[in-house]
C-alpha cells in the first residue's frame, strides 16, 4: 500500500465579514442597557406629570446630575466586586470614615501649615482620603481572599466598624470645610465650568466617541472580526454626539439667579446690562469627576489584562486559578480599588455639604449595590458594564429626587428603593434564564 501525502494549501486570510443586519445586533447593544434607557425615560416624563412640570427642568436635571455624581463613582468599582461573585456593604461607611479624616486633617493640620486656600491643601486632601479609603479597602480585601471569610460577613463588620470610626475621629463633631478650592468638588455656582467650557468638553467628547469608533472598527480589521455595518458605526457616533450636545444644552440653559448674577458680574468687574446678566452654570466639577471615573473604570475592565481577570474569575473561579490568575491578589487590589473609590465619592459628597458628618453616606451601599445590579451587572457574577452602572445611578437617584418633589416621606422612598432592587434581581434572573 502506498501512502500519499497531499500538501495543505494554504488558504488566504478572508477579509472581514459584516456583522448581522438587524438593527439592534448591528448597533451591539445590550437589551438590558436600552431598556434601561427607556426605563429612566419613563421616570422622568411620569414625575414630571406628577410634580406639575418640576421634574424635567434645567435646574431640577442639573442637581440630580450632581447628586448622583458620588453613586455613579462607588457603582463603578461596585461592579467589579459583584463581578467577581463578592459583595460589599461597607462602602457607605468608607464614606462617612474618608471625608472625616480628610475634612480633619484639612482643618487640624493642612490649613495651619500652608495656609487658607493654599493649592497644596486640596491635592494632600485627597491624597489622605484616597490613600486611607484604599488602606481600609485593602484590609477587607487581606481578611477574604488570605484568611477566608466571606465577603458578605467582613463588609458587614465594615459597614459597624468605620460607622463608629467616623464618630471616633472627631468625637461626633460635625467639621465645616474652609478651602474653597476642595469646595470646588461639590459643584454649585463656583464649582461649574460655566457654558463656554461646557460647549469645548462637549466638542472633546464628541471627538473622542468618533475616534474611539474608528479605533474599535481598526482593531476587528486587524484580528479579521466581523465588522459592524458603516450606518451602524455612523449612528453609534450620532447618537452618541446627541447625546453629549443635548446635556450640555440642558447643563447650560440652567442659569444664575439675578442677585448671584449681579454679584458674579461685579467681581469679575463685567458690566450688568439693562435687561440683566444670564451666567449658565454649565457642567458642574463632580459630574465631571464622575465622568472621567466611568472613562478609566471602563478602560481598566475592557482593556486591560487586570479587568480580564476580574471577569474570568468571576466567570468560573477554579478555572481562572488553574490558568495561573493569582485570585487572591487580584481579590484584595479590587476591594483597594473600591475603597479608592469611596473616597473619592467622600470628597463629593463632603464638599457639596460643605462638612463632614457622622451619619454621612448612610445607606449609601444601599444606592451603590442597586445602581450596579439595575445597571446590568449580574450577582451570578461574570458579567456587567461600568456605563450601565452609572446609568443606574441616575435611574436611583432619579425616583429620589422624584419623590423628593412630590414630598414623599423618606420611609417610603425607601419602600421603592427596594422594591426596585428586588424587581432588577428578579429581572437579571430572567434574563440569563432565557438568553445564556
Amino acid at each position: 500500500m502506498t501512502e500519499t501525502t497531499t500538501a495543505a494549501t494554504p488558504v488566504p486570510s478572508s477579509p472581514p465579514q459584516t456583522a448581522p443586519t438587524s438593527f439592534i445586533r448591528a448597533l451591539e447593544i445590550d437589551v438590558r442597557f436600552l431598556g434601561m434607557i427607556g426605563a429612566l425615560a419613563a421616570i422622568w416624563i411620569v414625575f414630571d406629570i406628577l410634580a406639575d412640570g418640576t421634574f424635567l427642568t434645567p435646574r431640577n436635571l442639573w442637581n440630580l446630575s450632581v447628586q448622583s455624581s458620588s453613586i455613579a463613582v462607588m457603582s463603578t468599582g461596585m461592579v467589579l466586586i459583584i463581578v467577581m461573585r463578592h459583595i460589599d456593604l461597607s462602602v457607605g461607611s468608607i464614606l462617612g470614615v474618608t471625608g472625616m479624616i480628610m475634612a480633619v486633617f484639612q482643618v487640624s493640620y493642612l490649613l495651619p501649615t500652608f495656609g487658607f486656600n493654599h493649592p497644596a491643601v486640596m491635592a494632600l486632601t485627597l491624597v489622605a482620603g484616597i490613600a486611607a479609603g484604599a488602606a481600609i479597602g485593602a484590609l477587607h480585601g487581606f481578611v477574604i481572599a488570605y484568611l477566608g471569610v466571606p465577603a458578605f460577613i467582613v463588609t458587614l463588620g465594615g459597614l459597624l466598624v468605620w460607622r463608629g470610626a467616623a464618630w471616633a475621629v472627631a468625637e461626633g463633631k460635625t467639621i465645616p470645610l474652609v478651602d474653597d478650592n476642595f469646595k470646588l468638588l461639590g459643584g454649585g455656582a463656583d464649582g461649574s465650568i460655566g457654558a463656554t467650557w461646557s460647549w469645548v468638553v462637549a466638542v472633546i467628547a464628541c471627538l473622542a466617541i468618533a475616534f474611539a469608533t474608528v479605533q474599535a472598527r481598526r482593531q476587528r480589521q486587524r484580528f479579521h472580526f466581523p465588522l459592524k455595518p458603516v450606518w451602524a458605526e455612523v449612528t453609534t457616533i450620532t447618537f452618541g454626539c446627541l447625546a453629549v450636545i443635548g446635556a450640555t444644552l440642558v447643563v447650560n440653559a440652567y442659569t444664575l439667579p439675578a442677585v448671584l448674577a449681579r454679584r458674579y458680574a461685579e467681581a469679575a468687574g463685567i458690566e450688568v446690562p439693562p435687561e440683566g446678566l444670564s451666567v449658565s452654570f454649565g457642567f458642574a466639577v463632580p459630574v465631571l469627576v464622575a465622568l472621567a471615573v466611568g472613562i478609566i473604570m471602563t478602560f481598566v475592565t475592557n482593556r486591560t489584562r487586570f479587568g480580564r481577570y476580574v471577569f474570568a474569575i468571576g466567570g468560573n473561579p477554579e478555572a481562572a486559578e488553574l490558568a495561573g490568575i493569582n485570585t487572591k491578589r487580584v481579590t484584595l487590589a479590587v476591594f483597594a480599588l473600591m475603597g479608592a473609590l469611596a473616597a473619592i465619592g467622600a470628597a463629593i459628597s463632603t464638599a457639596r455639604l460643605n462638612s463632614a458628618t457622622n451619619a454621612q453616606g448612610t445607606l449609601d451601599e444601599l444606592y451603590v449595590i442597586a445602581a450596579a445590579v439595575i445597571g446590568g451587572t449580574s450577582l451570578a457574577g461574570g458579567s456587567g458594564t461600568i456605563a450601565g452602572a452609572m446609568i443606574g445611578a441616575l435611574v436611583m437617584q432619579s425616583l429620589q429626587s422624584g419623590m423628593v418633589l412630590m414630598r414623599v416621606d423618606t420611609p417610603y422612598q425607601n419602600i421603592v428603593v427596594g422594591i426596585v432592587l428586588v424587581f432588577a434581581v428578579w429581572i437579571d434572573t430572567v434574563y440569563r434564564k432565557r438568553f445564556k
